[in-house]
Formats: structure tokens, C-alpha cells, sequence
């Protein structure tokens, strides 16, 4: 189905530009936390870590850098994306009538996932430096269990909001 959907250039809420803000601020940090502690780590590093938050997999120090290459990745990958909201997959039929607050609602679901996204990776950063220095984080399965809620919750709340929206 190759439909044409109405290009519209979107303004943003206060919100969107607080998530903006705070995931480049969240990004930067990340980069400084793994450039300043890079040279302190050990040869082996954990890489993987159970429900528990025990590393069960290890790999050399220059995989820490993975952490920080993959979330620019998905960051920018996803600022790109979310320029295009007319080539989003929607569950409803994009129209003249309600291509604004579709597009608005899944601008802001990306926006808030690219945050939450880099956000973890923080997170896991830390857990992986903790676990370095053998301080298991009791902390492990909380976080696990925020993060599965922190995505389902607001897509699901989109999804029908944008259900919603074509009626």
C-alpha cells in the first residue's frame, strides 16, 4: 500500500524539548564517564549480566566503548527518524484531517523512547563499572523491571491514543 501522507512540519512542546535537552545532556555524560574511567579498568571487563545483575559474560576493556558507540548510534538514528513522521508505520489510517496529532503522538513516543534509551545505557554503564570493581547492584532487577514499564507503558498509551484519534 503506498498511500501519500501530508508532509508537516511539526512544532515543539516544551516537553519535547526538555527530552531533547536532557538525552544530549545524558549522552554527553556517558561519553565523559567511560573516556575518564577507561584507562582505570582492568584487561577483562564484564560484558553480559544475568536477571540478577551478576556478570555472567566478559570480554576485553575496549568492548566498554561499545556502550557509548551504540547509544549515539540509536540517538542519532532515531533524531533522523522522527524527521519523517509521514513514514512511520501507523495501526490507522493517516489522514489530511488527523496527520498532525498522529504525527504528534509518534514524534513525542520517539522522542521519549530515544530518552529512555539513552538513559539505560547510563544506567548499564554504571552497573558494568560497579561490577567491575566486584560491587554486585542489588539495584539490577529494579532497573530491569523500570525499564520494560518505562518502554510498554507510554507505547501502549500511544497506540490508543492514536486508535483514538481516527474515530
Amino acid at each position: 500500500m503506498n498511500e501519500e501522507r501530508p508532509i508537516i512540519k511539526l512544532k515543539w512542546s516544551t516537553g519535547d524539548k526538555v527530552l531533547e535537552v536532557a538525552g544530549y545532556l545524558i549522552l554527553i555524560l556517558l561519553w565523559i564517564l567511560v573516556l575518564s574511567n577507561y584507562a582505570a579498568l582492568p584487561e577483562t571487563i564484564p560484558t553480559h549480566f544475568g536477571l540478577t545483575g551478576k556478570a555472567d559474560g566478559f570480554g576485553n576493556k575496549s568492548l566498554f566503548f561499545m556502550l557509548p558507540v551504540v547509544t549515539t548510534l540509536l540517538f542519532v538514528g532515531m533524531t533522523i527518524l522522527n524527521y519523517y513522521p509521514h513514514k512511520f508505520n501507523y495501526p490507522t489510517k493517516v489522514t489530511a484531517q488527523t496527520a498532525k496529532k498522529q504525527y504528534t503522538v509518534a514524534t513525542h513516543l520517539i522522542r521519549y523512547l530515544k530518552f529512555i534509551v539513552v538513559l539505560a545505557f547510563f544506567f548499564i554503564t554504571l552497573f558494568s563499572m560497579g561490577s567491575v570493581n566486584n560491587q554486585e547492584s542489588q539495584w539490577f532487577i529494579l532497573f530491569l523491571f523500570l525499564f520494560v514499564i518505562s518502554v510498554f507503558v507510554p507505547l501502549i498509551y500511544s497506540i490508543y491514543k492514536l486508535f483514538r484519534l481516527s474515530k
